[in-house]
């Protein structure tokens, strides 16, 4: 890449960031405060397992066009709150909208339709699948799927070449081209983070969900992902993804929201949310500091 390109594109990184913290200005760094256009919002969401309460959310809101950290403690309900919002996982009681359409009984399939995709924390590539085959069974409304039309090779054949195409071309955007042969399970834990990535791109989603996308990655590719995830800001998509790293966030989330014991406890900028006693208590401890002495 020439240096005039790489500064047009981190023009075009400050300009994505600059709207995202402007939408958020006014914002209270309050629980479950309104934002001005939410992609994403839930109401009186509850999991339970019998007498287990896993999320009990009053109201959480994410803001379109950003990246929010998801934030807490191990067991703050994370993981399971991001299952019930993409359909993995049915709440005990709640509401939830996305993009302005009722989602509280859409299945996982029908969230990804719908335009929310997710990544997990455990990634889940078919290992004995080769990495182009991994990405070709992300592409929506497959002609040749469809028993009808799969025995006239003329009405999907330029549809799976354009899905080849599109396929190669995020292959070479997540440096993975050079892999699309390989089986997936080849990979390293740090590449499979990549070819999720890559894969839930080919649905072309509004927002993209990622479950500790940077658990088990090597310092190599960290960076490199870190570079991708503000690249899905800059093409307008909105991300919400689960973090326990504070430099990461600090880096590249423009809203954070903090878990614990199932609740939403807090929300705020980067910033606001090092500082806040809510926060520090929930990691380590109520009256921690007393306790020292």
């Amino acid at each position: 890449m020439s240096d005039s390109e790489t500064e047009r594109e981190e023009a075009v990184f400050r300009e994505a960031h600059q709207a995202a913290l402007e939408a958020l200005a006014d914002v209270a760094p309050e629980p479950g405060v309104a934002k001005p256009d939410p992609i994403l919002s839930a109401t009186g969401v509850r999991r339970a397992f019998g007498g287990l309460v896993a999320v009990d959310v009053e109201h959480l809101e994410v803001q379109r066009g950003t990246i929010t950290a998801l934030i807490g403690p191990n067991g703050a309900g994370k993981t399971t709150l991001f299952n019930l919002l993409t359909g993995f996982d049915r709440p005990s009681r709640g509401t939830w909208e996305f993009d302005g359409r009722s989602a509280k009984r859409l299945r996982s399939y029908q969230m990804a339709q719908a335009g929310m995709v997710r990544t997990f924390q455990l990634t889940k590539a078919l290992t004995r699948m080769t990495v182009l085959d991994n990405m070709l069974i992300a592409a929506p409304d497959q002609l040749g799927e469809r028993l009808w039309a799969g025995l006239i090779h003329g009405m999907w054949r330029g549809q799976e070449v354009g899905n080849r195409a599109k396929a190669l071309r995020l292959l070479e955007r997540f440096n993975l081209a050079d892999k699309c042969h390989d089986y997936a399970g080849e990979l390293s834990g740090g590449q499979r983070k990549l070819l999720e990535m890559a894969r839930a791109l080919m649905l072309e989603p509004k927002m993209v969900m990622l479950d500790e996308p940077m658990a088990g990655v090597n310092p190599a590719l960290k960076q490199s992902l870190l570079e991708h995830i503000k690249e899905l800001r800059e093409e307008g998509m909105t991300v919400l993804f689960v973090e326990h790293d504070m430099d990461m966030i600090h880096e590249i989330a423009d809203w954070v929201v903090v878990m614990a014991a199932g609740q939403v406890i807090t929300e705020g900028t980067p910033d606001q949310i090092s500082s806040d006693p809510r926060v520090i208590d929930a990691y380590l401890g109520a009256h921690h500091d007393g306790a020292a002495h």
